[in-house]
């Protein structure tokens, strides 16, 4: 009886997210955050030219989309392509509405490739995510 008691105590304390979309999407954001301000910080204090911005905002997005599609599929257990490819579609609807509201962006092209693009990334993190499940 104590052992079960013990169980249980240490299952409810453990500080993670229980949904495998909130967690994907939670880790493309934090990655996001994290490249943004590095790539902040090579812009001010090296050599490098704006001009070579977008390369780091391809590698930026790119990065974060695995590794959250990558923790959506071992959060999930299964379906990690599933699951990964709705933690991208998250992120891209994020993203278009962030665009809409505060920069006023109109719906062009661009959006439609990025969303499968993002699809598509995080889709194979999650395949690569499944398959490192502990459990």
């Amino acid at each position: 009886m104590k052992q079960q008691q013990q169980s249980n105590i240490g299952e409810s304390t453990r500080p993670y997210l229980r949904s495998p979309l909130l967690t994907g999407v939670t880790v493309v954001l934090g990655t996001v955050l994290v490249g943004s301000v590095l790539t902040t910080l090579l812009l001010r204090f090296t050599g490098i030219a704006e001009a070579s911005l977008p390369y780091f905002t391809y590698a930026i997005n790119g990065i974060a989309l695995l590794s959250g599609g990558w923790m959506a599929g071992r959060r999930a257990g299964q379906k990690g392509w599933m699951y990964g490819g709705i933690t991208g579609i998250l992120y891209v609807l994020i993203v278009l509405i962030i665009g809409f509201l505060a920069f006023d962006a109109t719906m062009r092209v661009q959006p439609f490739l990025f969303t499968v693009c993002a699809t598509g990334l995080s889709a194979l993190g999650g395949i690569f995510g499944v398959n490192t499940d502990p459990r």
